[in-house]
This record gives C-alpha cells, structure tokens and sequence, in this order.
C-alpha cells in the first residue's frame, strides 16, 4: 500500500472517504472466524456415530419397534445436544470478541473536526488523538504532536511509551499524555487489533488426551462390531430370518459400541465444572475440567498474575548524612501533597505519615521525564530515576547501591532537594535546578499473598513454572525469585527472534524466566514446549496473552483481565488467584481417574456381549439378546460408573492406561464371556430337551412372553425353541448383570478378597453401591413390568440354579487369572511398559 502523507489539518474530505469505503477500506469491525450454527448442528447431530444409529432406529419405527428404537437412538441425540449446544455457546462468544471500544473518535473531514464511529474511518484518514482516547488504526503519528501511549494491553509492558512524530501508533493503544494526529495506514482486518482479534476469534478447542483415547478405542469397536454385524446378518439371511430379525440383530450389534461414554464424560466434566467453581476457577471449556490434571508446565504473566500490579515501600536509604527521620517525614509529605499520585506516590502514602503543604508548583511524573516534583515553602523536592537525576546532583549517588537493589527486583528512586526554587525554565517547561541526594527510596512490586504457597504446591506435584513478562528481565527474574520459581539466567524475547525450532526449543527447556517478550514470543514458547511433548497451561490478563492463550493446552485469564482474554480462555479465576489451579487440578484427577474405572467397566462388558455373541451365533443357538435387554447395559454400567466417577481419588492420571485396559478388559471378558456362554448353552439345552420347571410348559412361557412384549416369532415359530431362548436370554443377562457389578469390586476393592486388581481402597461405598445395585435388579425380576420391558421372564428355578454356581465359578477363576497374570504372560505384556521407556 502507498503512504499517503497528509497535514494534520487537511485530512480527507466526505466523497473521497466514501469512495474509500466503498472500496473496502474501512476500519470495519472483524467477522467470521468460527462455525456457523448450521455447520455445528450438522456436524453434531449428523456425525458419523450418529448417522448409524438413526438409520437402525428408523427402520425399527418403521417396524413399530417404538421402545427398541428409542433405545438404539436416545444416547446418540443427548450426545449431539450436549456438543451442539457447548460448540454454540463458544460460537456466540467468541463472535462477540472485539479488542476494540466502539466509543466515537474525531477526524478531520473537509477540513473540519468530525467526531464519528470507529468503523466508519478509512484508510488515509487524520485522526486527532487526546489524552484518555484509545487508538483505533495503524498508522504514523504526524507532526506537530507528542504524546504517551500506553501499550500495555498490546504489549505486556507496564510503562507508557513515548511517541515522537513519525513513530507508530498501534490499535488498541491508549493515550494517556499529550495531543497529537494520526494517519489512518491500516484499518479493520490489517491493523494489530484487527490481526489479533482475528486470531483470539479463531476457534481452537484440543481434544484432551482421555477424549482422543476414548474416540480410538469406540471407532476401534465400530469396527469390529461392522465387520461382526456383516458375518452375523449374512447367516441370518441364509438361514432366512425376517427383516424385523435382522433389523433387531443389528440394533443389539450397534448397542455394543459405548456410545454412553460419550455422555458418562459430558456430565462428569459439567459436575467436576461445579466442583472447581468452588474453588475460584469458573470453566468455560468443559474440557478442561480433564486439561488441568494433565498439565506439567504453567506459563504465566508476571504482572496481575505473580504480582497485584501494586507496589510496596521496601526501604528508605538516608545519603549525605541525613537522618532517617527527616528524609522519611519529607518523603511521605512529598507524597500526601501530590495532587496527580501515581503507583508509587500511593505505595508511599500507604507506608509513610505526611503533613500538609502550600504548593506553589508541581511538575507531575510522565515517562519522558522520569521524575517529578513539588515546590512549596518547605522547599524544592524532586523524586524521580537515579539515572534522570544524575546530571544535576551536587554530589553522585553510589552506583552500588542502586546496582544492588535493582539486581533484587526492587525499583530504585532517590529523593533529592534544589538549591533553589523553581522546575521550570523561562518558558515553563519542566527543567531541573541543581540538586542535592536526600535518599534512595526502594519500592517492591507486591506479591499476591498466596503465590509463595501455590508455587511449592506446583513444585510439589512435578508441574514447573515459566515466566513470561513484557517488563525488564532482570526484574522479572527478581520477582519470580520471590515468588519460589527457579530464575537462573533471564532470556530476553529479542534472544529468541532468530532461534530455529531446534535452537528455541533448547532455550525453552532450560529457561524459566523471559522479559521484554512480545505476543509473538509468547506464542513461539508454548509451541516449543508442546512440541517437547508437554501440558502447557497459559495464564495471562491482557490482549498480548490472547495469542499464547489459545495455543496452550488450556488458558487460564483473570477475572480483571481484558475481555478478549476472559473469552478465549478454557478457564477464569474469578478471584484473580492462581492459587485456585492447584485444587482444581487435584478435583480434575479425581474425575479423569473415575472415568478411568468406568472405561474399564464398560469394554469389559461390551467385549464380553460381543464375544458371547460370537459364540453363541456360532454353535446355532439362536441370537443371545433383543434390543431391549442391551438397553440393561445402562442400569448395570451407566448408573454405577457416575457415582465410581465422583468417589474416585486424586492421583496422577494413568500414563499406561492403554495398556492397563488391555491387561484387565481381556482377561475379564474371557472369562465372564465363557461363563455366559455356558449359562446360555445350559437354560437353551434344558428346555430343548423337554426340561420343565413343573409350573410352566414351554407354551404357557411363550405365550405369556407374547401377550406382553409381541414377540416377534410369530404364531407359526417353534415354541420349543422360542421359550428355550428367552429362557437362556433371561439366564444370560441375568448372570452378566451381577458380574458387572461383580467387576467394580475388582476395581475397587474394599478388602483383600476381591484384592486380585489392585490393592485394597478401604472405601465402603462401592460395596454399598455393588449390593444397592443387586437389591435393585433382584427386584427387576420381581416385577412383571420391567422384566417385560426388558424382555426377560420372572423369576424361575433353572435360572436360579444355573446362574448361582456361574458366578460362584466366574469369581473365583477371575481371581486366580488376575493373581497370576495369566494373560499377562500369554500376551507379553508383563515387560511391555519396561522394553516402552528402553524404546523412548
């Protein structure tokens, strides 16, 4: 683009403005950056999960299978309500994202002061700038004009920056001194604001580690489950059963895949959400509630984060033989009399008394000049940068002592009293008269009072810090040194700019501290470290941040940060304390850890179902199950894993829980499958071979099983055989149900007795809940209702006699294969994680 340089009164006049707006080059706000809501209804409700499940249920609405097909779908759509309407809320905020105010700013127009909307500038505009105005366009400040931006939303850094003409003025800036004008160069999508706000727009949720094992492991079971179905359907269809009987088959198939893990997360992450708001950490991304546990590295900002942004007074140094008294009285009256204070004017009040004064003149600080001043009858008082003073004083300041209180972080001032009185020159500009040293005042930036703690609970649990300041890094270095953090040797973010992958990745490694660092910068580090394969969360309170924040596995803004950055981050600090991580960690473990016990219940009932299956369709026994009785699933897993879900303890998440899975889902499905098969293979043969009970034929079972649930054999089926498999099927699911709950002892044993997993918890409530649970489907059985909901038939003694002995049988062979890690052995997974760590 070509620089149109324009004299600050002249500007553009309103048809060569509106020529420009009509071809694009208007400061119009940024759009886009996410999904529209059609895009997300569509992916959530018509995902690839979903789209199975719906054709399996319309085919059975179809056959006026009304219950099976709610069945078969309602997990799925709860699934898609619940992602849709999460992805949506994110949409709505992030849409709303604006770095910029919308306030009205003046531009020249015909000559002419114009104040007008932010979005109506356009390019080569003149802009006039005023204390208190924030800027809005990228462009050059022009002559005639000097003022003080404060850059620090941009930035990171805590001073204001003197702008000269021709110096560059960026949006999203403030003016906080002088006057001046701008042109308008870039404007809307082009200008720094415009760029950032697009990136803080940009949607870019991570897949937590638990999600993306999960995700693995149903497709891993949509796969087998399809290639399953297909060997199934086909026997099916050769030995020519109905198009109910196929479409029924293929809805208890589809049933395998635990779609209900999907929603047993969602509502784990919303409760462990609730939990942590507890604490002071409110969670916009549910995901995060798994986030915070895997984190190992935090990055954050210095100031609002480690520091209050307030300053302490640390020590008052009397030079020149003057009294401790007298300097500290002068110095808290220099102070109390300040009629514009600043930080440091306040930390004083704070710390010092002061009397009132006469002032005849006062020149107030600003960072072009770095001191400021009272005049009064007690005399001509300066406070200002050793280094802003040093040409003037009577007398030099001894550079070691400023040396060795900046080295601890600590901002070195010194107070000092003119020979005579005035701070101005003939045209009144600010000037300073020759000047005698009083005292050197040391201020501290003021930890937050939990930040020492927080640090060693981080230490504590292996997660490191890393410092990522705009300030010097000298001073960062000396503050986090305060804080606990390690701050060996200071980076600053210019050391980086040339740095290869490689080469920064190394720095990153070793250093904890970096300063002067741009938003660049800090997005280049926490890509480094996760490419170093660490969990990185982000903390940060101002737009520089906005960046580093959606790069990090999970960002972390404080309640009185900027908006942009509270609407990117995963979390908020309502009470701008880090101090809240460490026990939101601690609920986010015990939350990952619980969903951990309940994936291992649910693969090892649908390896189980599946392999029964197998079995049972291969020796020709008919099909083990109806949609109905797969609807048991959710009473026997779903019910219990919420509750293992919230008692579940706070330790490190599981880094072998792959293969941990593998060692306990095999042995466990084989087992329980064998014994389910045989109870199937055993009620299906006694009623094949004119078994009795003595109350019941085998017509009178069909016929009442008929007359409540419309079994689907029809009047001409083989009643022999249809009452045999409801039987076997009453007998199968009956046995698979109390050795689901059989398998939370297991998991979580109380005693030594089912101690064959894992060491005992010494936790009653999973007993509690496992004998709740058997109470609970005893009574199923009881009750005609819910034994024909489910398609099973009351209570009956061969089910009695042969499922009682079964679980007996299955207990004890479980026990012995978990003791001995018999499939361990079988399997080569006893040195696995071992020959893993040799490998890495």
């Amino acid at each position: 683009m070509e620089q149109v340089m324009l004299a600050p009164a002249e500007g553009l006049t309103e048809v060569e403005a509106e020529a420009r707006r009509r071809r694009g080059e208007a400061n119009t706000a940024v759009q886009g950056g996410s999904r529209s809501y059609g895009e997300i209804l569509r992916t959530n409700v018509f995902s690839f999960f979903n789209l199975i499940l719906f054709v399996i249920g319309a085919a059975l609405l179809a056959l006026e299978r009304y219950s099976d097909a709610l069945i078969s779908v309602g997990l799925g759509l709860i699934n898609a309500v619940i992602s849709a309407a999460q992805e949506i809320r994110a949409k709505r905020k992030l849409d709303r994202l604006q770095l910029l105010d919308r306030t009205g700013v003046v531009v020249i127009r015909d000559g002419q002061e114009k104040e007008i909307a932010p979005d109506r500038v356009v390019r080569g505009d003149v802009l006039r700038v005023r204390p208190g105005d924030q800027i809005v366009v990228d462009g050059p400040l022009l002559d005639g004009g000097r003022l003080e931006a404060d850059e620090s939303l941009l930035t990171g850094e805590s001073d204001p920056v003197v702008k000269h003409p021709g110096d560059e003025l960026r949006s999203g800036s403030l003016c906080v001194a002088g006057d001046g004008h701008q042109q308008a160069r870039d404007v809307g999508a082009h200008s720094y604001a415009g760029r950032l706000t697009a990136e803080a727009r940009r949607s870019t949720t991570d897949k937590t580690p638990l999600q993306r094992r999960i995700e693995f492991i149903v497709r891993l079971v949509m796969a087998l489950t399809a290639l399953m179905s297909g060997a199934i359907i086909a026997q099916a269809a050769i030995e020519g059963f109905s198009v109910l009987r196929v479409v029924q088959i293929t809805a208890v198939l589809s049933g395998l895949v635990p779609y209900g893990l999907f929603f047993l997360i969602a509502l784990a992450y919303t409760a462990g959400a609730v939990r942590i708001a507890r604490h002071g950490a409110l969670v916009q991304q549910v995901n995060a509630v798994e986030s915070v546990s895997n984190v190992d590295v935090v990055c954050t900002d210095k100031t609002g984060t480690l520091t209050t942004g307030q300053l302490t007074l640390e020590e008052i140094v009397p030079l020149g033989g003057h009294e401790y008294g007298e300097v500290s009285a002068a110095l808290g009256s220099v102070a109390h009399n300040a009629t514009t204070p600043n930080l440091t004017a306040l930390a004083l009040v704070a710390a010092l008394p002061g009397d009132p004064w006469e002032v005849r003149d006062e020149v107030p600080f600003s960072s072009s000049l770095r001191w400021s001043g009272l005049v009064a009858d007690e005399g001509t008082w300066v406070l200002g940068a050793p280094d802003a003073l040093a040409h003037r004083l009577r007398t030099p300041v001894p550079a070691a002592e400023v040396t060795e209180r900046t080295g601890l972080g600590l901002r070195v001032l010194l107070l000092a009293r003119a020979e005579e009185s005035g701070l101005r020159d003939d045209e009144g500009h600010p000037d300073l008269p020759m000047l005698i040293p009083v005292a050197l005042v040391a201020l501290a930036d003021e930890l937050r009072d939990e930040v020492v703690e927080t640090v060693q609970r981080f230490h504590a649990e292996g997660v490191s810090l890393k410092v990522l300041s705009g300030d010097d890094p000298r001073t960062v270095a000396a503050i986090a040194r305060r804080a606990g953090i390690d701050a060996e040797e200071p980076v600053p973010g210019a050391a980086l700019d040339d740095l290869d992958d490689a080469a920064l990745d190394a720095v990153v490694a070793k250093t904890a501290v970096f300063g002067r660092v741009a938003p660049e910068h800090k997005e280049r580090i926490v890509r480094s470290l996760r490419r170093q394969g660490r969990y990185v969360a982000m903390i940060g309170d101002g737009v520089n941040d906005a960046r580093a924040l959606k790069q990090a596995h999970i960002g972390v803004a404080m309640r009185s940060g900027s908006a942009v950055t509270k609407d990117v981050a995963d979390i908020v600090l309502v009470e701008d304390s880090f101090a809240a991580l460490p026990p939101a960690q601690q609920e986010g473990r015990k939350i990952i850890n619980g969903i951990g016990i309940s994936l291992y219940v649910f693969l090892a009932r649908v390896v189980s179902q599946g392999l029964v299956i197998l079995t049972v369709t291969m020796l020709g026994l008919g099909f083990p199950y109806s949609p109905t009785q797969v609807g048991l699933t959710m009473f026997t897993v779903g019910v219990p894993t919420v509750f293992l879900t919230f008692w579940a303890k706070p330790t490190r998440p599981d880094p072998d829980m792959l293969r941990n899975l593998v060692r306990f889902v095999v042995p466990a499905s084989v087992v329980t499958a064998t014994f389910g098969a045989m109870v199937y293979t055993a009620l299906y043969e006694m009623i094949v071979k004119g078994f009795s009970s003595g109350r019941r034929t085998p017509h009178e079972i069909i016929s009442e099983f008929e007359s409540y649930t419309g079994l689907t054999y029809g009047i001409d089926a083989d009643f022999t055989t249809a009452s045999a498999t409801i039987l076997a099927q009453t007998g199968l699911s009956t046995f698979f149900c109390f050795a689901s709950f059989g398998l939370i002892l297991f998991l979580a044993p109380r005693s030594k007795a089912f101690a064959a997993w894992t060491t005992p918890t010494g936790d009653t409530r999973p007993a509690l809940l496992v004998l709740g649970l058997c109470v609970t489907f005893s009574a199923i059985l009881c009750v005609p209702v819910f034994w024909q909901y489910f398609g099973l038939i009351g209570p009956s003694r061969p089910v009695f006699f042969v499922v009682l002995p079964a679980l007996l049988l299955w207990y004890g062979t479980l026990t012995i294969v978990l003791r001995v890690r018999l499939f361990d052995r079988l399997l080569g997974l006893e040195n696995f994680s071992d020959r893993e760590h040799d490998h890495r």
